[in-house]
């Protein structure tokens, strides 16, 4: 089910950290994703493959590297929401 997969995406603090750097970039590597989060390239290729698989992201290859971008852009209206909500509930 669509809702199950977006809970899904958004259960690991770090996919959400993911998520959100796309949002701030057009596109990033494995490897910046990586350093901007200070996560090892395969958690970060771990995660970024669960996003794929669930069909919020999508990439291109540029030999020797992927370059992931948002696949669904109202991600962004979606987390603007989110952060209204959490900060509502703290």
């Amino acid at each position: 089910m669509p809702d199950e997969k977006l809970a899904r995406a958004i259960k690991a603090r770090t996919r959400r950290k993911i998520l959100r750097l796309l949002i701030q970039n057009e596109k990033l590597s494995v490897q910046e994703i990586s350093k901007k989060l200070n996560i090892t390239e395969s958690s970060a290729s771990k995660h970024l493959k669960l996003l794929y698989d669930l069909g919020l992201v999508d990439f291109k290859e540029k030999f020797p590297e992927k370059f992931y971008s948002l696949k669904i852009k109202e991600i962004k209206d979606f987390f603007n929401v989110y952060n209204k909500i959490v900060k509502q509930l703290k």
